[in-house]
């Protein structure tokens, strides 16, 4: 997990290039989701972390995002299995 505050530009960007990361999360509620999520694009850098993959923000205890990845959202918030397939 990385956290966006220790990173700059060219780091992150040289990280996303390199597919060191493929998803964003917002550690206050413990969310991830795409890099793409128009809610992720607002929260504020102290907030953001990064992950390689989907494991990893598992790992971390992070939850799917409702906004960017409401399947997987709607499968956690019944209880049932929903990783893979991003």
């Amino acid at each position: 997990m990385y956290q966006h505050k220790n990173l700059n530009s060219s780091e992150l960007f040289s990280l996303i290039h390199h597919h060191q990361i493929s998803l964003g999360g917002y550690k206050k509620n413990k969310i991830y989701g795409l890099l793409s999520c128009k809610s992720g694009k607002r929260m504020k850098v102290e907030n953001r972390v990064f992950f390689k993959d989907e494991q990893e923000a598992l790992e971390n205890s992070y939850r799917p995002c409702g906004a960017c990845l409401l399947e997987k959202y709607k499968l956690w918030k019944e209880g049932k299995p929903f990783a893979g397939n991003l």
